[in-house]
């Protein structure tokens, strides 16, 4: 039975006896319900690195590596001030400052603020990244490599100058 556009079938409870029904009496097939009951589970750990991993991103990076020629197009709502905590507290701390002037202590000491202004930023569409900063890193054969410094913001996207640094 169909019960409206897009939506899933009740659960099926098992209704078959136990197989052994002699002394003691085997336990009864355990009904199981839907799955329902695990998708507040948002995080998982992983094995190797023991990182949180948001499920929902997961999924994402599963299907994005099976259908190469997928396209994305509702995915700002697994950007989550938790997520962006979890980028922030993942970057370098001795790291050098971007164009911004604002190092990871600088952004830590307001960071409940400033995340929740970044994520505010980002879901309204206000979000604009900053210049990265440019330096060149000399070779051994005399050449230089690019090197380019990003902010602490664009590294946990949005936070444009709400440091608490006046």
């Amino acid at each position: 039975m169909m019960h409206g556009p897009e939506k899933s079938d009740s659960a099926t409870v098992a209704m078959k006896p136990a197989n052994n029904t002699g002394r003691p009496v085997a336990e009864r097939v355990e009904p199981r319900a839907g799955t329902e009951g695990n998708t507040d589970q948002s995080r998982t750990r992983r094995t190797q690195s023991r990182a949180n991993v948001s499920q929902g991103l997961d999924r994402v990076r599963q299907v994005a590596k099976q259908r190469k020629r997928e396209k994305f197009t509702a995915l700002l709502h697994h950007v989550t001030v938790d997520l962006l905590r979890d980028a922030f507290l993942a970057l370098k701390r001795r790291a050098a400052p971007g164009v911004d002037g604002v190092t990871w202590q600088d952004y830590e000491a307001n960071l409940e603020g400033n995340l929740q202004g970044l994520h505010a930023r980002v879901h309204r569409g206000a979000y604009r990244a900053l210049p990265v900063r440019r330096r060149f890193i000399p070779k051994s054969d005399g050449r230089q490599r690019p090197l380019g410094i990003a902010t602490v913001s664009a590294n946990c996207p949005g936070s444009q100058r709400v440091v608490g640094m006046g």
